[in-house]
């Protein structure tokens, strides 16, 4: 199954400061056909104004994962914990038994980012933050992973989930294939660019659920930056 999921169809929240798009039930959007895939509970396209951000805020039971796209977003939370992940770059909160944090586009311009919730194997445990920067030029052609709670997945930030977070950079004409087991859940989404895989041509932003594959091979239409989320 590979169901493709236009950006003209996710759920949307405009709140001035936040310009919010949900492939996923959330907040106020929900969509009892689309409240998860796999272990994969949200995925958040978000555009926040300069100067701007969410205040302090909990969370628990959640392996939250943010892909900057553009610009930076600044991280401070209740264990102390403060950092600024740039464009390309990744960070992870474990929320386990309970955090408060706040997340600041403390730059001139625009910041735009996925973020992206992971539902735990088990709840609790001590909460943590950390964030790694990731090169683009490392992923290309490639799928690197960028978080990981799978044995053997070295170098990525850690999740405490059998989940994995990759990404990909992709050039006009060339393909990349990414193996799995029917039995996983992989959404993955372009964040420039347009892809083909098999029939479905996704555009930028657009969102492609996959499962019961044993492999996927994405071809890209132009230069592409691809996200992608592997659960159970």
């Amino acid at each position: 199954m590979i169901e493709l999921r236009p950006f003209s169809s996710l759920g949307a929240a405009d709140h001035g400061w936040l310009d919010a798009r949900h492939h996923f039930s959330f907040a106020g959007y929900h969509d009892p056909a689309r409240t998860n895939w796999g272990r994969l509970r949200v995925w958040n396209d978000d555009t926040i104004a300069p100067q701007s951000g969410f205040p302090p805020h909990p969370h628990r039971d959640m392996e939250i994962v943010t892909y900057v796209r553009k610009g930076a977003i600044t991280h401070r939370d209740s264990l102390g914990n403060e950092g600024r992940t740039a464009a390309g770059d990744v960070q992870v909160m474990s929320a386990g038994s309970g955090i408060q944090h706040a997340e600041y586009n403390l730059e001139d311009e625009e910041t735009t980012l996925f973020q992206i919730w992971i539902l735990p194997d088990r709840p609790g445990g001590t909460p943590g933050w950390g964030a790694q920067p990731f090169p683009r030029e490392d992923r290309a052609g490639r799928f690197i992973t960028l978080a990981s709670g799978i044995a053997g997945d070295e170098g990525a930030l850690p999740i405490r989930a059998n989940a994995r977070v990759a990404g990909a950079m992709v050039k006009a004409g060339e393909s990349v294939t990414y193996a799995l087991t029917p039995d996983r859940h992989v959404y993955l989404v372009p964040a420039t660019g347009r892809i083909r895989i098999g029939d479905v041509t996704a555009a930028a932003r657009d969102g492609v659920a996959v499962t019961g594959v044993d492999s996927i091979t994405l071809t890209a239409l132009k230069d592409s930056e691809i996200v992608l989320v592997d659960t159970p």
